[in-house]
């Protein structure tokens, strides 16, 4: 049974000692084992050690996001960014001797091809000649995230951080937007240099891991790490094309148009986050009553999602207050030795709340209705098809925006929709950015900066920044987390937002049989590759050809364009 309150939630450290002594006990046993049910015995003790080491983990890197300057957090995040890369060598070696098992094929049959594909695709992401570089990677990354979540702005009489900021930054008046825009940008200008340090150490490190393992370059390390089965570079280049040819001019179009409705000659990069003169629709009461509709509209939902929320809520299981020194974004994490996913976010008073909080809530959702997977390696599948999961719900609650907008419901709902879209050329040039700056790693930050301008240009080509310099010069990229703690990990969302508005669409015609086929590819958890999940749910790959094309023209159509 699932733990009844986050309070129950108990991971006592681990002991590296103590699990190299029984990880050599299970490599023997392997061995030594003359059918299918020893070796399933070994492989189910060897899951449970797993789950508590990733219970345990999860939960350290929740603490120091919920308070990244207390000392104990940090010390426990640092504790764990030394034990990860040793844990992982001993995964690593169980998971050489089952892939090269004599009796594979029948363990195949018990535990899924899925499993031993991921697994072929880990071993060859890692070498413990890697270890030390890896803990040095982490405390790259958690010096990123303790950056930005000690960024102290100060505006309209408020000191305020860089989540809490957003409100002013999609302010109905135009000036103030300007003027938080420029609090925002300034800050990261202060700090750029230590931005740009960080970053091309990351970059240098892990060129060098890559080149030790025997790869030209990150780029196929990177892929490795994200666990992509059954698609490639040459697969996402030619989505890239596709987003360029079909998505970009509705997007201009888009810009055109919300330039028109705002009544400026030109839009500002500061006025693209509103979409009509009154500001964009915001939520009519505070986390409380948020809270309360929440309820309501899952209960109406039903397909367990009513009784999933209360659980989660009465429970603990959500974090959702921005505060000072609680590290910025969302994200749902798990504790899978007691089957219950985290909700984390920053909530400061916009639509956005409602759009991450539902986003979350859906991988939140998925995690848990996939509890019971047999191994720890399918409770979540691969990121892409996670955030199919995430980014349909945001759709699929549609019908009941009415409890968190009143009136302004359907404005909601275009404004959604609009920005859904616009979001996939963005998404895309985080990509392609990417696989530019992993390609030439020798280049300089200012280059680097370049790089990011020529992305604007191919796929933003109507942004304008005006007098705000840092992100004129090619800054933007530096807030986006992703870009720093999980390379390549950003396509994802654009794949993940072409299935979702097929979800959308199907909901529009017959809501009830979409959300059937939603809380199926919930159960399903990973036990496919990303195609072979969604194409089970009655979607289309994002890499089938006339996909993109498709879905584009339904959104246009819903828009009136």
């Amino acid at each position: 049974m699932p733990t009844s309150t986050f309070e129950d939630i108990a991971a006592g450290t681990p002991d590296l000692d103590d699990l190299a002594t029984r990880n050599e006990t299970w490599l023997a046993s392997l061995a030594a084992a003359a059918d299918v049910e020893a070796c399933l015995a070994v492989i189910l003790d060897w899951d449970r050690a797993r789950r508590e080491f990733e219970t345990w983990s999860n939960l350290v890197d929740l603490r120091f996001h919920q308070v990244t300057t207390d000392s104990a957090a940090i010390a426990d995040r640092d504790l764990s960014d030394q034990l990860s890369p040793r844990w992982t060598e001993l995964e690593v070696a169980m998971k050489r001797s089952l892939i090269a098992h004599p009796l594979r094929g029948q363990l195949e049959d018990s535990l899924g091809a899925q499993v031993f594909a991921l697994w072929e695709v880990d071993v060859l992401a890692f070498d413990p000649a890697l270890k030390d570089d890896l803990v040095r990677e982490a405390k790259l990354g958690g010096e990123y995230t303790s950056l930005l979540a000690g960024a102290e702005l100060s505006f309209a009489g408020e000191t305020l951080n860089l989540s809490t900021l957003t409100k002013y930054r999609v302010h109905a008046d135009r000036d103030t937007r300007h003027d938080a825009e420029r609090v925002h940008w300034d800050w990261f200008a202060s700090n750029g240099e230590q931005l740009d340090r960080i970053y091309g150490d990351l970059v240098s490190l892990r060129t060098q891991m890559a080149r030790q393992l025997g790869y030209e370059n990150f780029i196929e390390l990177g892929y490795k790490r994200m666990l992509r089965i059954d698609y490639g570079r040459e697969a996402v280049e030619r989505f890239r094309a596709q987003v360029r040819e079909h998505v970009v001019p509705l997007a201009r179009r888009l810009a055109e148009q919300q330039a028109a409705t705002l009544g400026v000659d030109q839009l500002m990069a500061w006025d693209e986050p509103v979409r009509d003169p009154a500001g964009n629709p915001a939520p009519q009461g505070d986390h409380d009553w948020m809270m309360a509709r929440a309820r309501e509209m899952f209960d109406d939902m039903g397909s367990g999602l009513g009784e999933f929320f209360r659980l989660m809520d009465s429970g603990g299981f959500l974090d959702l207050k921005s505060r000072s020194g609680k590290a910025g974004g969302g994200f749902c994490t798990n504790f899978p030795t007691h089957g219950m996913p985290f909700v984390y976010a920053n909530f400061n008073g916009t639509k956005g709340d409602v759009e991450v909080f539902t986003h979350e809530i859906g991988h939140a959702f998925q995690t848990y209705s996939s509890r019971k997977q047999r191994m720890v390696d399918t409770v979540w599948p691969t990121m892409e098809s996670c955030e199919v999961h995430s980014m349909s719900l945001e759709f699929l609650t549609w019908p009941h925006m009415e409890k968190f907008f009143g009136d302004d419901a359907e404005r909601f709902r275009k404004v959604h929709l609009a920005q859904s879209l616009t979001f996939l050329p963005y998404g895309t040039a985080v990509d392609h950015f990417q696989h530019e700056v992993y390609s030439r790693p020798e280049a300089t930050a200012a280059e680097r900066h370049e790089m990011w301008r020529e992305m604007e240009k191919t796929y933003l080509p109507w942004r304008q920044w005006g007098d705000l310099p840092y992100a004129a010069k090619g800054g933007r990229w530096q807030a986006q987390q992703h870009v720093f703690g999980s390379p390549f990990y950003y396509i994802d969302y654009v794949l993940a937002q072409t299935c979702a508005l097929q979800f959308l669409g199907r909901s529009r015609h017959d809501e009830a049989e979409a959300m059937a086929a939603y809380v199926a590819l919930c159960g399903r958890g990973g036990e496919a590759p990303f195609q072979q999940l969604v194409r089970s749910a009655g979607l289309v790959s994002p890499f089938d050809e006339g996909c993109l094309a498709a879905v584009v023209n339904e959104a246009q159509e819903l828009l009136g364009l």
